[in-house]
């Protein structure tokens, strides 16, 4: 630097904590930390995120041999090893019958780790009927996390609360029970933290996920490796005609589908409802994710290097795929769900299948999946499978 040229901003900061370690006094340097809270120097960081590994920046231009790339790379950053070494060793009880269906409890390893109860609706007649993978969402609500989808039959008091989260956000419906008297096989577990597998409080979601990170795992790993499992135990089921398997989510459900779709061949067509966006998008001050807690369950540390949303979904192509977002959803802003939608329109393009690719922006609704949603996907779904 010449003398007399001013202080570059490093050059300050450095000095300032030099001054105030001496001793001396200095003004005060500008902080660190801004909205959210973010670094100040998030939009350098962001900058630096080119997603080299997408479909169409990656070197590889073999597809399948692209597709095969991308998912190891996922898998490498889930920090959850494979079970295929380990049983289902399903036991099933509970069995009452609903209207056109069987429901029952199905108890199985999705891990090494511990035992899951899950939900499991049968159309009555002889099958193999489709089925579909059904994922909850998170809302910050632990007390039920299958029964927000299923009605739970046998628990009066999480019927109660499932009521009213039915009533908020699927016009009064449990959208699996829908399902099951279309003609589907449904399945629906409970992550961890929810249900049966908790409850958690929301202030505890952030010391959860860090102590899978101090163990050397990873709480979003877990539940991705659960759902792939999942999928390929119902995907076995004899009653299930396994080349017609689709997961369906809303919310983190949505996010939990595709990203489903990305990791098991299981997965034949998937339905998301509110949850995509451009990874760079989303995080702006104000934003949800910034706050932690919730967004630790769909956080693998080092994939952005690599990959964003989108392109973690382009996985699954050229399998059918549906999203579905609210133009008043206030989660995710019109600039990130238009920017995923062109990276998802650019994969589906790229193998001659925009067919297969289903988007839409509901421009009257928010962050819901309402009846006439409903009603659309399960139509979507008898179409392509």
């Amino acid at each position: 630097m010449r003398a007399g040229d001013p202080l570059g901003r490093r050059a300050f900061v450095v000095g300032a904590g030099a001054a105030a370690l001496a001793g001396g006094a200095v003004g005060p340097a500008r902080a660190g930390v801004v909205d959210g809270p973010l670094p100040d120097f998030h939009p350098a960081l962001k900058a630096a995120l080119t997603f080299p590994l997408a479909w169409g920046n990656s070197p590889v231009r073999d597809f399948r041999a692209w597709r095969r790339a991308a998912r190891a790379k996922v898998e490498e950053h889930l920090l959850v090893d494979r079970e295929d070494g380990t049983p289902y060793a399903p036991a099933f009880t509970g069995r009452t019958q609903g209207e056109g269906y069987t429901r029952e409890l199905v108890t199985l390893s999705l891990t090494r780790y511990e035992r899951v109860r899950a939900a499991l609706l049968t159309p009555h007649g002889p099958g193999p009927f489709p089925a579909v993978l059904l994922l909850h969402d998170h809302g910050a609500k632990f007390d039920i996390g299958k029964e927000k989808l299923v009605r739970p039959w046998y628990d009066d008091t999480r019927l109660a609360s499932a009521r009213t989260w039915a009533d908020k956000y699927f016009s009064g419906r449990f959208v699996g029970d829908e399902l099951a008297r279309r003609g589907y096989v449904v399945l629906c577990a409970d992550a961890l933290g929810w249900g049966d597998r908790g409850p958690v409080t929301y202030d505890q979601q952030q010391a959860l996920a860090s102590n899978f990170y101090h163990l050397g795992s990873s709480l979003a790993g877990l539940m991705a490796r659960e759902d792939a499992r999942a999928a390929e135990f119902l995907a076995g089921l004899k009653r299930v005609d396994a080349g017609r398997v689709a997961a369906v989510g809303f919310s983190m459900g949505a996010y939990r589908a595709w990203q489903t779709a990305a990791l098991t061949d299981s997965v034949r067509a998937t339905a998301s409802v509110c949850w995509m966006t451009g990874l760079k998008e989303m995080m702006v001050p104000g934003n949800n994710t910034l706050r932690g807690q919730s967004s630790y369950y769909m956080l693998h540390p080092g994939l952005p290097r690599f990959l964003d949303f989108p392109d973690v979904a382009g996985i699954a192509a050229p399998r059918p795929m549906l999203f579905f977002d609210g133009g008043l959803d206030p989660l995710f802003p019109a600039d990130g769900v238009r920017v995923a939608y062109d990276k998802l329109r650019a994969v589906w393009r790229s193998r001659h299948a925009e067919e297969r690719l289903y988007l839409r922006t509901w421009p009257e609704l928010g962050h819901v999946f309402v009846d006439r949603m409903q009603d659309e996907v399960v139509d979507w779904l008898d179409a392509v499978l």
